[in-house]
């Protein structure tokens, strides 16, 4: 028996993690990351619920604008049309406190 059409896969993907000495959390948190830029997650939350074709056409349109949008701005600010956005600064890192060594009491 065969799935139905909307819980079949629209492409397989296959993500390959290497876990490096027995880091586990590493690894995860590579996994995250290359599901978060394969858009998993993304079509994950889009198949919990049915999604009328009507609707799914309006979100990949508004979708495909806003791409557009983002290329155009893009491209502005390489030729200098448009000031690149400024950069976030990070909070200065203090050193790290020296250790004080205890006295034992004997």
């Amino acid at each position: 028996m065969q799935d139905p059409p909307h819980l079949r896969p629209s492409e397989e993907i296959r993500l390959h993690v290497l876990v490096r000495d027995n880091n586990i959390d590493q690894a995860l948190r590579v996994l995250k990351k290359k599901m978060q830029r394969e858009g998993v997650f993304r079509e994950m939350k889009q198949r919990r619920s049915y999604e009328k074709p009507s609707e799914r056409r309006t979100r990949e349109r508004a979708e495909a604008i806003r791409r557009a949008r983002k290329l155009v701005r893009k491209q502005a600010i390489r030729e200098g049309l448009l000031p690149a956005p400024a950069k976030k600064k990070l909070p200065e890192r203090r050193p790290p406190l020296p250790q004080i060594a205890s006295k034992e009491c004997a």
